[in-house]
């Protein structure tokens, strides 16, 4: 899997396994990449003006990278060499550029892939990058990992980035199709047991065929098999989920959005999914209470109740009994009214308050505990508001010398119906006894 590949030697003897029986042999052979190899595909143009540029080939396991990397160097004309940025060092990376070099000298150009190529660090990522402007290798890296993130943006503004997409159920299918024209047999599994195992997958071709070569492995005489047969047959897929990269936070917006877009159901999926990748209940909850203070509010109050509720329940039951109170929040959530307006008040306040310095309060609102204080006129005409008519004074809170400013405006939603209600008649109290 790394270091430098010569000229293809004859094959040792023993059986392929059946992915790599079925490695395409043209680029036309890749399945659920149409839009890069299409009649119209980022790299069919590409090869069409004779103009490979080096690459970043972003997309999750088993959707083919490194085939398409090797088929693109054959179909360019250039000679292959691969390495793996999870066993290769500085050393391995000069010899490779080194050696690259000579073939330059030689007429012959170098198709360089780096299969894992966020695992090397910044300065041999940074090692890259004279031998790209060069034209010295034509560098074509793959991850699975957001290159936004785990690559230097030297590299990146060197390179075009690619997304490959995770197989889809039609791709999957053709590849089934194809394993059983190579061994002459049709698998033996009735429509769901098969949709079941294209689900296993979760998009991965190289996963769907080892789990088809498992099958064919079985007797000869196997009766049909449903969903249920194969599932005991086969481990279920662990679905592709890692809490310290990219994964993590799409599944969480993604479940933040569902929420803020009041759609229980997609959120309750989001939820679900995350907890099937093995994401901590604790942190899905921390999250469900900051969603109810910035996307609910005073829309609907008892949200941040319920969202504490639910963490707490979770605490005293643990799981997986306590999931089901996370649950309950999911849905209250996603069925509450909403309303950002604190989330927006709080930010202008702060704003304001950043753009004002340090204004001193106004002398009315100031307590006195010493004489002095009460000569330089701290509290002095200040009114307690349970002793105006209707509970309210009117006074000015704000600093001297700064206007009044409206920071909190409540939607015409939930519970903030009552709560406009009550702003605009204190405003037009405000507005009479200031006139009076």
């Amino acid at each position: 899997m790394f270091g430098q590949l010569s000229e293809p030697k004859p094959e040792a003897p023993g059986p392929r396994p059946l992915a790599d029986r079925l490695r395409p042999r043209s680029l036309d052979e890749v399945v659920g990449q149409d839009h890069l190899l299409g009649p119209d595909g980022t790299l069919t143009r590409m090869l069409e003006r004779g103009s490979l540029a080096s690459l970043i080939l972003w997309g999750p396991p088993g959707c083919g990278k490194t085939t398409i990397a090797r088929l693109l160097a054959a179909r360019s004309g250039l000679h292959f060499v691969q390495l793996s940025a999870v066993f290769s060092g500085v050393a391995d990376l000069k010899r490779a550029f080194d050696e690259a070099a000579k073939r330059r000298r030689t007429g012959q150009s170098t198709l360089l892939f780096v299969d894992e190529i966020h695992r090397f660090n910044r300065a041999q990522q940074d090692g890259f990058l004279p031998v790209v402007e060069t034209g010295t290798i034509t560098l074509i890296g793959a991850t699975t990992e957001n290159p936004s993130f785990a690559l230097n943006g030297a590299l990146l503004s060197r390179c075009q980035v690619l997304v490959l997409r995770r197989l889809d159920d039609a791709a999957l299918e053709q590849l089934l199709v194809r394993a059983e024209t190579e061994c002459g047999n049709s698998l033996p599994l009735d429509a769901d047991a098969r949709a079941t195992l294209r689900a296993m997958a979760d998009g991965d071709g190289r996963y769907v065929l080892n789990m088809a070569e498992q099958i064919f492995a079985l007797p000869a005489d196997t009766p049909v098999m449903d969903a249920a047969a194969l599932a005991a047959l086969l481990a279920r897929r662990a679905a592709l989920y890692d809490k310290d990269r990219e994964e993590h936070y799409n599944l969480i917006s993604a479940l933040h959005k569902s929420l803020r877009g009041s759609d229980p159901d997609a959120a309750l999926y989001w939820f679900a999914r995350m907890l099937n990748g093995g994401e901590d209940p604790r942190y899905i909850a921390r999250r469900l209470v900051r969603f109810a203070a910035e996307d609910i509010g005073m829309a609907d109050p008892n949200a941040l109740t319920q969202a504490l509720a639910g963490w707490e329940t979770y605490e005293r039951l643990g799981s997986p009994e306590g999931e089901l109170a996370i649950a309950q929040v999911v849905i209250y959530l996603g069925t509450a009214p909403k309303s950002n307006a604190i989330y927006t008040a709080y930010s202008a306040a702060r704003a304001s308050a950043k753009t004002t310095g340090s204004l001193m309060p106004p002398a009315h609102i100031l307590n006195a505990p010493t004489r002095l204080m009460k000569d330089l006129g701290y509290g002095a005409g200040y009114q307690y508001d349970h002793e105006a008519d209707e509970a309210f004074s009117g006074q000015n809170y704000f600093p001297d010398g700064m206007a009044r400013e409206e920071f909190y405006r409540p939607r015409d939603r939930g519970f903030e119906r009552e709560i406009t209600k009550r702003l605009e008649y204190w405003a037009e109290l405000r507005a009479a006894r200031k006139d009076a």
